[in-house]
């Protein structure tokens, strides 16, 4: 009989941290995505108004990979008026060969928070400069935290400012951050005062209406935009991406289009529909440049992909397996 293991988020928090190794995971799914023979197919999204809620469900088969994952994540963004987290989920792994369930990853959204974060490091490690020591924030939530750490894997960061609207929000995050980090994190009155001076920018939101303006960038600055995953969210002015000087980097060139940063860009006619734009995966094969000039602004747009998904459950899976963890049932 099939066996599925069942596997708790605190078995997936131990074995899934956000390191190098998911990095790499999720560097490599980005390849392959580029690499052509990937079947993702579009986002399905449930909007549910009255509650300030949405469901995303995502799903991707990756040749060389024996399982794929579906993923269900729901976003409640009230709930943390009520005490409960805005982000939970789970993550299904099916055989890419039978199509038998293997296994039921109870992560509560976790891997799907490493993945995105791992997404972020992935795109600073090919679009920021080496050189970047200081970081700005937008927002105080868990992808706040997770984006600044996943960054200071892979660049070597002194310093962060941290601005959300909430402040004492962002004041306790800021200080857990100094904590955990090991360099100074601190608070700024506003978005502008952040950003200003900064090597890398993290927006991290679900904000609706644009929080960084296109005039703030200066010459060398990478912005990681993360927030901007449904058509009706955007964190990043529109004209950023029209600025001549700027190299704009989706995940997915057909997502972005649809729902992401470039969507708006679109939509305000400040971009062609058919324009042409690098993928994130594409910078990782060689197949496009990166960073060629230290003085260039670079925008890197998640929206997230399917095959992060099923990339990071793969991964999670043959640890937890190795690990003895979960419980396995004959189904």
């Amino acid at each position: 009989m099939p066996t599925v293991r069942i596997v708790t988020e605190a078995d997936l928090r131990t074995a899934v941290p956000l390191d190098l190794d998911a990095v790499a995971c999720v560097e490599q799914a980005f390849a392959a995505l580029a690499g052509g023979g990937v079947v993702m197919p579009p986002i399905l999204r449930l909007d549910i108004h009255d509650a300030n809620g949405e469901v995303d469900v995502k799903t991707a088969y990756v040749p060389g990979i024996d399982s794929f994952a579906i993923k269900i994540s729901p976003g409640f963004f009230n709930n943390p008026s009520l005490g409960l987290p805005s982000v939970n989920g789970l993550m299904t792994l099916f055989s890419a060969k039978t199509g038998l369930l293997e296994a039921v990853l109870l992560d509560n959204g976790y891997l799907t928070d490493v993945r995105t974060a791992a997404a972020g490091a992935v795109a600073a490690r090919r679009l920021a400069r080496a050189d970047a020591t200081r970081a700005a924030v937008i927002g105080a939530g868990v992808q706040a935290r997770l984006q600044l750490e996943a960054l200071a894997l892979v660049r070597p960061l002194e310093s962060a400012t941290l601005w959300a609207r909430d402040a004492d929000k962002a004041a306790l995050c800021a200080a857990e951050l100094s904590v955990r980090l090991g360099f100074p994190v601190t608070t700024a009155p506003g978005a502008e005062s952040a950003v200003d001076g900064a090597d890398v920018i993290l927006l991290t939101t679900p904000s609706t209406e644009p929080l960084l303006k296109a005039d703030w960038l200066r010459p060398g600055q990478h912005v990681t935009a993360m927030g901007s995953d449904a058509e009706h969210k955007t964190e990043l002015d529109p004209a950023a991406i029209a600025r001549p000087d700027v190299m704009y980097v989706a995940d997915s060139l057909a997502q972005t289009r649809r729902l992401g940063e470039l969507h708006h860009a679109i939509a305000a006619g400040l971009v062609a529909e058919d324009a042409r734009f690098p993928e994130l995966g594409q910078v990782v094969r060689g197949d496009a440049p990166g960073r060629s000039d230290p003085d260039r602004i670079t925008i890197a747009d998640l929206t997230g992909t399917g095959v992060q998904d099923t990339a990071i459950a793969t991964l999670a899976l043959a640890r937890a397996v190795e690990a003895g963890a979960g419980s396995a049932f004959e189904s």
